[in-house]
């Protein structure tokens, strides 16, 4: 089959595969992307000599299609896993546990650390152990859960507030961007049911030793370019529509605009949906329905360090994930702590300032070598629109990666991957959007009268 003249709008993880993929099967492909970056939401900039990560992002090792993208850009050796999942969890006064997996095979591996969970009381944690194994049995391919609240189910279960609060939480609003309780059973159950009750090393935590923009943007735009795929940064596309005689016209902010065969559309939801319905794409609007959730890092750095963990789980504070950057930013004295907040909607609008100094009081609160250290700087990043609002009824919303237009596809962790709206979806929906374009092109050649070219 003859290459066709593809571009991919986006250059975040989805874009990326879907660029690979595409490339890999003999298409021309030029490659698009708004920021002056590859990576998208996980990508770096740089801030006052220090290399400063866009979000806290982990890796598990259940996620095995964004392992196999850093396998592909020669970067997997930049990602360290804990041997075994262990999570510290740590309480204002001093209260702390541990969640951590043995040996044992699943679901035995986290029955001894909950038992020991010392956030919980012991019939709480009983109660917790037989909602986990009612969870075992929630069948995720059932429509109808997409309809239900997590928060609903797990009362249900017997999970009164204080173990929504003090355990489920601690995974599902990482993993899903929203409130446990207003999470939709449907992906909850997906990421309990693989990471925590699928294999026995599933939930593995991978944390990568070197800023996000080294091992995705700057191996990314490597490879890319080593295969000969077109990459244009900055360059902001504002408009799409197909053109007489087939093909697709791609306007730019800047510059003429790009003529394409056939197109990726590996952007957020709402920008997708806009641009798809000006190519003439059914019901795209329906897209912007999804909506968002936004994420908010407040950045505390010290002038001492105030804990040896890398990364701790919080509970019973405004606190809920905090990471230790000081290495990855480039920091060489002192310590550099990120505080992750998901599900950030109450503090997505609240002034910099004050969120600074509301953090810095939780933080001197949980390490209490914190109160003791001077602050060097504190500031504060946000990501209005990090994930869709993964809440019951998305399922319905999320379209695959065909659209009513030929030659038109979806990709992005926004799209119907099967997970949520993560690293592993968004390369996922790169995979699948390169296979429907190359299967819609590969039916169009064939299509076409012997004698016509193609």
């Amino acid at each position: 089959m003859s290459g066709r003249r593809i571009a991919v709008i986006g250059g975040g993880l989805a874009g990326i595969t879907a660029a690979l993929d595409l490339r890999a099967a003999g298409h021309e492909v030029t490659l698009a992307e708004a920021r002056p970056r590859l990576g998208g939401a996980a990508s770096s900039y740089q801030r006052d000599g220090l290399t400063i990560d866009n979000g806290q992002h982990v890796i598990l090792r259940c996620c095995d299609n964004y392992q196999a993208l850093l396998g592909r850009l020669g970067v997997a050796g930049l990602v360290r896993f804990q041997p075994r999942f262990d999570v510290t969890v740590l309480a204002p006064g001093g209260r702390t546990a541990r969640l951590k997996r043995t040996g044992l095979p699943s679901p035995l591996h986290l029955a001894g650390s909950l038992l020991r969970y010392r956030m919980l009381s012991m019939p709480q944690r009983l109660a917790a152990g037989r909602a986990a194994l009612a969870m075992r049995w929630v069948d995720t391919a059932d429509p109808t859960l997409d309809q239900v609240r997590l928060g609903d189910w797990l009362a249900g279960a017997g999970q009164g507030e204080a173990a929504r609060r003090r355990l489920w939480d601690l995974f599902v609003i990482s993993s899903l961007n929203i409130a446990g309780d207003d999470a939709s059973l449907q992906l909850a159950a997906i990421v309990i049911k693989t990471a925590l009750l699928g294999a026995k090393d599933a939930a593995d935590i991978g944390m990568a030793t070197v800023p996000l923009g080294e091992l995705h943007g700057r191996a990314a735009a490597g490879l890319l370019g080593r295969l000969g795929v077109a990459v244009r940064m900055s360059s902001r596309v504002t408009a799409l529509r197909q053109v007489a005689g087939g093909g697709f016209s791609v306007g730019l902010a800047q510059g003429e605009p790009l003529s394409a065969d056939a197109v990726v559309l590996a952007v957020p939801s709402g920008a997708a949906a806009r641009l798809a319905a000006g190519a003439g794409v059914a019901r795209a609007a329906r897209w912007e329905e999804l909506g968002a959730s936004p994420i908010v890092n407040v950045h505390v750095i010290y002038d001492r360090k105030v804990t040896g963990q890398p990364f701790t789980a919080v509970v019973d504070s405004p606190v809920q994930w905090v990471f230790d950057k000081t290495g990855i930013a480039g920091l060489n004295t002192g310590q550099y702590l990120a505080v992750s907040l998901s599900a950030a909607d109450p503090y997505i609008g609240v002034p910099s300032a004050r969120l600074c100094d509301q953090f810095r009081s939780e933080l001197a609160r949980l390490f209490p070598a914190a109160a003791q250290a001077r602050v060097i700087d504190a500031f504060v990043t946000r990501e209005r629109r990090a994930t869709f609002r993964q809440a019951p009824g998305c399922g319905a919303l999320r379209p695959g990666a065909a659209t009513s237009v030929s030659g038109l596809v979806l990709a992005g962790s926004w799209t119907d991957t099967g997970w949520p709206d993560t690293m592993e979806g968004a390369v996922r929906s790169g995979h699948c959007a390169a296979q429907q374009l190359i299967n819609e092109l590969a039916g169009r050649q064939a299509a076409a009268p012997t004698g016509i070219a193609s």
